[in-house]
């Protein structure tokens, strides 16, 4: 809950969409777009862009760009204008770099010799400064401060021994990465098709869906769902396939290069990593971002973050009657607690829904008001009682303590706290909004005992090697049940495959050398 009323957020979400078949299409692109944005609006609240084509030669582009929420930044007479596309991509955002200005709203869309290319991005670079640079060196002028043009200037420079007349997007969108190791997943959009990138570590999510009838949806029959597929979509999250008609198809690999056209989908390359480097697929999707529904690595975030749970109950038992949480996104792991420590999950707190963020106030003391007008105390549920509370994190603590105070005035005989993450420590450079180091309690001198500092019984959080193992156990299990399926023929590759999770804001181990 206090990544929340910290503002500790994603920078943003990406989707697009390709209608399959001829075109003109029937299928409501810009309609499709939206419905996408809306389901990923959680990651990026500042402002929302649309960006749709023809697919003609050469295309007509068609922007549209709003600050705010997606329901506020789209109406009617902007789909109306959109609505002649066959192919377009969409971006929300939160900035991590880059002020809140409509300037820095994506997708970018510029002029290069062989016709206009837009892109959506979420991520940081973490060389951007280099970049920027190395671009204006070029004679290239940036009109934003946000280092995803930077993305689209230097796909828009031409790589060493393209032939002027034939344009190889691919080597240019592979000269990018051997520009810039991490952190982005990437939407391209030229002519006809969508390039979907993620980088050689697959530190932001990118997932593949397919739009299909309604009637198909759940249809178990794979060359029945293929001969009836209207469309292709990719998204930062798999949530926001349900919430349009589609049926989620499968990630895109760290380092791919996918293209997406009215035909289908093809593999152009995979980028590989440094030699021994792992993946670092970002650990605090599972944690705190992505929505729970969403889908990563074979598994469902809902899933980890119950895991989580239980494995804190065995490292952090305690004496108690029963286990809640700070609604809401701590649910999952609150249930897994109460189910490993097998003490009853009951609600002790009632939230307020149509109180703003506490974090805006002002000073701490109106903070601590907002929190407490923000909740309600279930008293029946606990009053005498020894409750555990789990929440997500506990970044500053500013917010914790009036809760635990609030409890503690309306009964509770305890109240012990327990965290389904560790502490945060260190700051992260590759798209996480994340207070500096100082500002951390767990870096701070009142950490030493912070149960005493946020007036807690007693405060444990997750281990690093707890949430580690709640969040990899789920994706071996996935592939052992995987291999016997499949049979001995897809054994040896599927357990030689490598997977591995970024934990530089837990333990200051970056997965690349940052440059500044």
């Amino acid at each position: 809950m206090e990544f929340e009323e910290l503002g500790i957020r994603e920078e943003c979400g990406v989707f697009g969409c390709v209608a399959a078949g001829e075109w003109p299409t029937q299928l409501e692109v810009a309609q499709v777009i939206t419905l996408g944005l809306v389901a990923l609006q959680h990651r990026g609240q500042e402002s929302a862009g649309i960006v749709t084509s023809n697919g003609a030669s050469p295309p007509t582009y068609t922007t549209h760009k709003g600050m705010g929420l997606v329901n506020n930044a789209f109406q009617s007479e902007d789909l109306e204008k959109l609505r002649d596309g066959n192919l377009g991509i969409s971006h929300t955002r939160y900035s991590t770099t880059g002020m809140s200005e409509l300037q820095n709203c994506q997708p970018f869309v510029v002029e290069t010799l062989h016709g206009k290319i837009a892109v959506a991005h979420n991520g940081e670079l973490v060389n951007a400064q280099n970049l920027r640079r190395k671009v204006m060196r070029h004679g290239v002028g940036l009109s934003t401060s946000s280092d995803s043009e930077l993305i689209t200037q230097l796909l828009a420079l031409t790589p060493p021994f393209e032939e002027v007349d034939a344009p190889d997007w691919v080597a240019r969108i592979k000269n990018l990465m051997t520009e810039t190791p991490t952190s982005y997943s990437l939407l391209v959009m030229h002519k006809d098709v969508i390039y979907a990138i993620r980088d050689p570590y697959g530190n932001r999510p990118l997932s593949i869906g397919r739009l299909v009838p309604i009637s198909k949806l759940h249809s178990s029959g794979t060359q029945d769902v293929d001969a009836h597929t209207e469309g292709w979509v990719v998204s930062s999250e798999s949530c926001s396939f349900q919430s349009i008609g589609a049926r989620y198809y499968r990630e895109v690999l760290p380092g791919e290069i996918v293209q997406i056209s009215k035909h289908g989908i093809q593999t152009l390359s995979i980028v590989p990593r440094p030699e021994g480097d792992l993946p670092a697929f970002c650990i605090f999707e599972y944690v705190y971002f992505a929505r729970p529904d969403s889908i990563f690595e074979g598994q469902m975030v809902y899933s980890v973050r119950q895991r989580c749970g239980r494995q804190l109950a065995l490292e952090a038992p305690v004496d108690a009657d029963v286990v809640s949480t700070v609604p809401e996104s701590a649910t999952p792991a609150a249930l897994g607690y109460a189910q490993q420590s097998g003490l009853p999950y009951v609600e002790v707190l009632c939230k307020n829904r149509y109180v703003g963020r506490t974090f805006i106030q002002p000073n701490t003391h109106l903070r601590q008001l907002g929190v407490a007008k923000k909740f309600g105390a279930l008293t029946d549920n606990f009053a005498g009682k020894r409750v555990v509370l789990i929440d997500d994190s506990i970044v500053r603590g500013n917010t914790i303590s009036p809760i635990i105070k609030l409890l503690k005035e309306a009964g509770a005989k305890e109240v012990h706290i327990r965290v389904a993450s560790p502490p945060i420590r260190f700051p992260c450079y590759m798209g996480i909004n994340i207070p500096t180091k100082e500002e951390l309690i767990a870096n701070r001198p009142e950490f030493e005992d912070i149960a005493g500092y946020i007036g807690a019984t007693s405060v444990v959080y997750l281990s690093v090697d707890g949430l580690v193992s709640a969040v990899q156990s789920g994706i071996r299990s996935r592939e052992e049940k995987d291999m016997m399926i499949d049979g001995n023929d897809s054994r040896s590759s599927k357990a030689n495959r490598k997977f591995g999770h970024c934990t530089a804001c837990l333990t200051g181990k970056y997965p690349v050398e940052l440059e500044w």
